[in-house]
C-alpha cells in the first residue's frame, strides 16, 4: 500500500478491528447467507489474524486496539511467513481467501481505501486427485448386511443417497421431508450460498427411503418433524454419526480404505464420468459453482485408457 493510499485511510477514521469482525460475521449470515461451517472458518482465520498483531505488531494498536487502517501488505506479508511455520499450503491459502474477503468489504463499504490483502499471492497448492471407490467396493458397501429396523433402513438410505445423488454429507444432514419427492424421483437440494438445484433419485434409492420412512413413522416420539434423517432419539443425525455409521460398515464389509462420506461424493462423479456422461452435467448434479472444481474428475485409470487405446488407435 502507498503513502498515499495510507493518508487516505487515515482519512476515514480510526476504526478498531473488533467490532468491523462481528459486522463482518453478520453480512455473512444475511447478506451472503454463508453457512455455519463458512461463517466459522473466516471466524477463525480473522480472529488468528487479529490475534497475531497483537502479539507481533503492536505499533498498530492505537489505544490497545487495532486501528484497520493501519494494515498493510506488510503487515500481512509477516502474518504469511509466520503461518508457513506450521500451517499447509492450502490452510494458509483459506486464511488469505478469508482476510482478502473480509478488507474488500470494507473496501465496498467505504472504510477503506484499498484492500491490504489484494497484493498478497497465495502459495501454490499441489492438486490432489479425489480418492473414489471403484464400482465393485461401493456394491460391496451398499450391499453389506445391516439389521431390518429403523437405524438398518435408514443407514441403507444414507448410504444409497450418498452415493446415487453425489450430495455432500452436509447437504444430507441438512435435508428436509418437504425437499423430496419420492413419486417423481428428485430431491432439491440447498447448496452452497443457498443454491437450489434438482438432483435425480435412483430407484433402489427410493425404494430404501420408503422403507426408512416406513420405520421412521414407528418412533414414538419425534424432535425434528422436518428432518429426513433422525438418531435414535428423534433428532436430527449429525455429520458425525454419519462417519461413525460409514466406518462402522466399512469394516464389517472388509474393505481396507478410510471412506468419508465426501468420498462416496466422488466415487459418484468419477463413475459418472466414465459412464460418459459429460462434465456440465456432473457439474449440475453436484453443484459447483466453477466448471475447473468438476474437471478434477477427468482421470481415468489406467485400463480404461488401454482399451480406449485398443479400440481406436489404428496402430495398436
Amino acid at each position: 500500500m502507498s503513502m498515499d493510499s495510507q493518508d487516505k485511510n487515515r482519512n476515514l477514521g480510526h476504526l478498531p478491528l473488533d467490532p468491523l469482525i462481528s459486522s463482518f460475521q453478520t453480512a455473512l449470515r444475511h447478506e451472503r447467507k454463508a453457512s455455519p461451517h463458512t461463517i466459522k472458518n473466516y471466524t477463525h482465520d480473522l480472529l488468528e489474524f487479529q490475534d497475531y498483531i497483537r502479539r507481533f505488531q503492536p505499533e498498530i494498536l492505537d489505544e490497545n486496539k487495532i486501528d484497520i487502517h493501519r494494515i498493510n501488505p506488510l503487515t500481512l506479508r509477516s502474518f504469511v511467513a509466520l503461518l508457513f511455520q506450521k500451517n499447509s499450503p492450502a490452510s494458509i491459502a483459506r486464511k488469505l481467501s478469508s482476510l482478502r474477503s473480509f478488507f474488500q468489504y470494507w473496501v465496498k463499504k467505504g472504510v477503506l481505501a484499498q484492500n491490504p490483502a489484494k497484493t498478497i499471492h497465495s502459495p501454490k497448492i499441489p492438486k490432489k486427485l479425489p480418492k473414489f471407490l471403484n464400482v465393485d467396493e461401493v456394491f460391496k458397501l451398499l450391499d453389506a448386511p445391516m439389521t431390518e429396523d429403523f437405524k438398518g433402513n435408514r443407514d441403507r438410505s444414507i448410504l444409497e443417497l450418498l452415493y446415487s445423488s453425489g450430495l455432500r454429507v452436509s447437504e444430507l444432514v441438512g435435508l428436509n421431508i418437504n425437499q423430496l419427492d419420492l413419486g417423481a424421483g428428485i430431491v432439491r437440494i440447498m447448496g452452497k450460498g443457498n443454491k437450489e438445484r434438482l438432483v435425480p433419485l435412483g430407484q433402489k434409492t427410493i425404494e430404501k427411503l420408503n422403507c426408512y420412512f416406513e420405520e421412521r413413522n414407528k418412533l414414538n416420539k419425534i424432535q425434528d418433524t422436518e428432518a429426513v434423517f433422525l438418531n435414535s432419539r428423534g433428532e436430527r443425525i449429525t455429520v458425525r454419526s454419519i462417519q461413525r455409521m460409514l466406518d462402522r460398515v466399512i469394516s464389517s464389509c472388509g474393505l481396507s480404505k478410510e471412506v468419508s462420506p465426501h468420498v462416496l461424493r466422488h466415487s459418484f462423479a468419477t463413475h459418472m464420468l466414465n459412464s460418459g456422461a459429460d462434465l456440465r452435467s456432473i457439474q449440475e448434479l453436484l453443484g459447483h459453482a466453477s466448471l475447473s472444481t468438476t474437471q478434477r474428475y477427468t482421470h481415468v485409470n489406467l485400463d480404461q485408457l488401454m482399451k480406449v487405446y485398443d479400440a481406436a488407435h489404428p496402430k495398436a
